[in-house]
């Protein structure tokens, strides 16, 4: 009986393992670039992080180590880019999209400036039903404003799953970085913006959320509004 409890245990861990993903490759366009070339490299595996007030909120566990030796990739304000993970997302939640500029290069850069939020995914709600278009994504894409000012930036996509997040800590963020430099810019004022960390809390009803029952009617996305040109 020990015996089969430590195997139903393990195959609990290996099957939540499983669950877990990790984005990967940047998409420009229309091309899924190789894995880890322009996104940050993370050392957690495929693990979430839980700890909002961490520096790894920026670009998960070892995303801030590995900028010098990424690749910067060169894109256009105006184009469609994205992110596309190493399997499809398995939990629900949504998907927010954040970007921070370089005080010189993207490389080098830690991420302790302002972002401001580009894009966000989250759940739709029809006739009492919540519906978590996420869901089974396997890349999210979005439009880059054409006045995104020219320049080199950390480009940020989390997914953060809601399933266990009734409880303190229970949300889980899966986050990735890329260098990217902006070319043929514009001369928008990009905001509002946050720090990260410092922008989420533990407690906001984004993050502190049960996604069962009651059955929600709405949600309200963590961090700022979406900056669109």
């Amino acid at each position: 009986m020990k015996n089969l409890s430590v195997l139903l245990s393990l195959a609990a861990t290996f099957q939540g393992a499983l669950a877990h993903y990790r984005w990967t490759s940047l998409v420009a366009n229309g091309t899924k670039t190789a894995d880890y070339y322009f996104v940050r490299q993370n050392t957690n595996y495929n693990s979430p992080v839980t700890d909002v007030t961490s520096n790894d909120i920026r670009c998960n566990a070892g995303g801030l180590a590995s900028g010098a030796s990424t690749n910067t990739a060169t894109i256009t304000a105006g184009s469609t880019v994205g992110f596309a993970l190493d399997q499809s997302i398995y939990h629900i939640g949504p998907i927010q999209v954040y970007m921070s500029k370089a005080p010189s290069t993207a490389s080098s850069y830690d991420g302790s400036g302002d972002w401001f939020k580009l894009a966000q995914l989250g759940p739709s709600f029809s006739s009492g039903a919540i519906n978590w278009d996420a869901t089974q994504v396997g890349q999210y894409t979005f439009k880059l404003p054409s006045s995104t000012p020219s320049g080199q930036y950390l480009l940020r996509v989390e997914h953060i799953a809601v399933h266990a997040a009734s409880g303190a800590n229970g949300a889980q963020f899966y986050i990735s970085c890329a260098n990217v430099n902006v070319v043929g810019g514009g001369s928008g004022k990009p905001g509002p913006t946050i720090k990260l960390p410092g922008g989420y809390k533990a407690t906001d009803p984004g993050i502190l959320f049960n996604p069962y029952y009651p059955v929600p009617t709405s949600y309200t996305f963590p961090g700022p509004a979406v900056w669109s040109g």
